[in-house]
């Protein structure tokens, strides 16, 4: 069952530790808020996402991660809060990690 994981978090908080441990590779992961510190380059969190099987899929908010001075990794794809909710419908399950 492929499940979309929303993380809004510091990724030095246990919320992305936790979540990337539960991840196949039919899941995806969206960034919102704080967590999209975790794709700053060169930080430890983006080293460690760069190692996750290919299969699984990294999302950003678009307007958080602007916010933040960030810009999106190669494998992150930015998205709007319209494909936000699509990609909400499009999985079997969301998990907001919290």
């Amino acid at each position: 069952m492929a499940t979309l994981h929303l993380l809004a978090q510091s990724p030095y908080s246990s919320a992305l530790d936790s979540a990337l441990r539960l991840l196949s590779t039919q899941d995806a992961v969206l960034f919102t808020g704080d967590a999209c510190h975790a794709l700053q380059a060169g930080s430890a969190p983006l080293k460690q996402l760069q190692h996750m099987p290919d299969g699984i899929e990294f999302y950003a908010l678009k307007e958080d991660m602007q916010a933040r001075n960030i810009s999106a990794p190669a494998r992150v794809t930015l998205v709007d809060y319209p494909a936000f909710v699509a990609l909400s419908l499009r999985f079997d399950k969301v998990n907001s990690w919290l």
